[in-house]
């Protein structure tokens, strides 16, 4: 999954343009997000890409970088 897709997804879900976004935006701080926004855009993922971000990996994840490098270590080949 590369950053133009995972931009687009979260720019749906936080309503804004995915040309404002970079690897480095900060879920919770740049984009304003409430915990429940960011439990919304990881299940938001997990539907797009059919990979599972376990509750222990959700925590760690910061950016935007953070998922697409996540779910590169984890697509299947």
């Amino acid at each position: 999954m590369d950053f133009k897709t995972i931009a687009a997804i979260v720019a749906e879900q936080f309503d804004m343009d995915a040309e404002e976004l970079s690897e480095h935006t900060d879920i919770l701080e740049d984009l304003n997000a409430s915990s429940m926004d960011a439990v919304e855009l990881i299940m938001s993922i997990e539907s797009a890409t059919d990979i599972k971000i376990p509750d222990e990996v959700v925590d760690s994840i910061r950016t935007i970088g953070d998922i697409v490098n996540y779910l590169a270590d984890h697509a299947e080949d």
